[in-house]
């Protein structure tokens, strides 16, 4: 019976890793937050796994929404052209908001995001990513929270898939090219 663990090349994050890198996160999210009014915002699919954790890390009052985009694109590659498939259900005004996303490499999709959140007048509005991918990236973007850097690699698993799959592995591995045609 082939496992969705054959198709792994190598564990980059251990759940044990991930689950510290979560936390350490949400403590410094919950320090800078205190006294504000922090609407988390996830980018599904992808995100759904992180933020599950990363709002269960954070010690103070907060909202959750959720967003789903899809960018144009072939494959494993995306063009930036993005289109809204589901749209907050929370009004953002007076919300401190905190983008929360598995992984930031492009940029090219939340730049969007961010432009078109930010014209609907929250408080604040800022950037957290599990992942941060610097080596792809075409547009000028930096997130404020990042749980680390990582390779120029197809990486799956804790949220994060190839062709819908893989985002139920517990760890976070590099996908071995012949599964994708790399």
């Amino acid at each position: 019976m082939h496992q969705l663990t054959d198709d792994v090349k190598e564990v980059l994050f251990s759940e044990k890793q991930l689950a510290k890198m979560v936390a350490g996160m949400g403590t410094k999210i919950s320090r800078d937050y205190e006294g504000k009014n922090l609407l988390m915002v996830s980018i599904l699919k992808g995100s759904v796994v992180f933020m599950s954790d990363l709002m269960r890390s954070i010690t103070i009052p907060c909202s959750i929404d959720f967003m789903a985009v899809s960018s144009y694109g072939s494959g494993v590659k995306t063009s930036g052209v993005v289109k809204i498939i589901k749209d907050l259900d929370i009004n953002l005004t007076g919300y401190d908001v905190l983008i929360v996303e598995d992984i930031l490499d492009s940029g090219l999709t939340l730049s969007y995001i961010l432009e078109l959140l930010q014209a609907r007048m929250p408080k604040s509005i800022r950037l957290c990513t599990l992942f941060d991918k610097p080596d792809r990236r075409t547009v000028n973007i930096k997130a404020d929270y990042v749980g680390t850097e990582v390779p120029d690699e197809f990486i799956v698993g804790y949220g994060l898939d190839y062709d819908e799959k893989y985002r139920n592995l517990p760890f976070v591995g590099i996908l071995k090219p012949e599964v994708y045609g790399g």
